[in-house]
């Protein structure tokens, strides 16, 4: 039986992670919003997101007022201001997403080319190359930082070679007057490559680092709560 609709959180990263629930890796959640929250009936006109990940400690999705195009937001799925208050479990998993994000997206957005995506010749393993291309991880703490949302968030920024190299630039970009909204065609275009980038990316953890690494990336490590194989 559906449960009664409730408000959205205030927090707008809050009533992302509310309606968007935990969900396998593999088969990340929707973007439209026939969401799982919407089914359930268990929130009231929930968010529109593109969720490229949805785990027990975090979310990433496409930001709405994007800096550059796949500007992607890392947030801790519990509300943390900033990131001295972030739990041991919730630092762990950051950490670990954080570079699997960060090729997911930049490799998509720039394409293989431009992103350094091709095999080293001549060596007896055929190991892929590690570059993937330019971009920012930004994360900020207060408002006198230029944290605009005052839940922890890390900013994903893809740097394409066509943009000229960014000098001279006052931080606040980071506030809504210099960005402009998210188009939602290129947003859908935008989330399937990275959904699908990413599945690629959790296959060159377990083919370089086998299933041990796998596991500690999908959080089943001990506890083995997160995610099934």
């Amino acid at each position: 039986m559906p449960l009664p609709p409730h408000s959205l959180p205030s927090c707008p990263f809050c009533a992302i992670a509310a309606a968007y629930p935990p969900s396998s890796s593999q088969s990340p959640p929707p973007s439209s919003t026939t969401t799982t929250a919407i089914a359930t009936g268990s929130l009231a006109n929930p968010p529109l997101a593109r969720v490229l990940l949805s785990t027990p400690y975090l979310v990433a999705f496409l930001d709405h007022a994007p800096i550059s195009r796949g500007h992607v937001l890392i947030a801790t799925r519990q509300h943390r201001e900033k990131l001295s208050d972030v739990s041991v479990e919730e630092g762990r998993a950051l950490g670990a997403w954080m570079g699997i994000l960060c090729r997911a997206v930049v490799t998509s957005v720039l394409g293989e080319k431009e992103a350094g995506g091709t095999k080293a010749r001549g060596t007896e393993t055929g190991a892929e190359e590690d570059a993937v291309g330019d971009w920012n991880v930004v994360q900020n703490n207060g408002a006198r930082a230029a944290q605009v949302v005052p839940h922890v968030h890390f900013h994903i920024i893809p740097r394409p070679g066509d943009v000229p190299e960014i000098k001279n630039r006052s931080w606040t970009i980071f506030g809504k007057g210099q960005r402009e909204e998210l188009d939602d065609e290129d947003a859908e275009v935008l989330i399937n490559g990275m959904r699908q980038q990413l599945a690629k990316e959790i296959a060159r953890v377990r083919r370089r680092e086998g299933d041990d690494g796998l596991r500690l990336l999908l959080g089943e490590q001990g506890k083995g709560r997160e995610h099934k194989l």
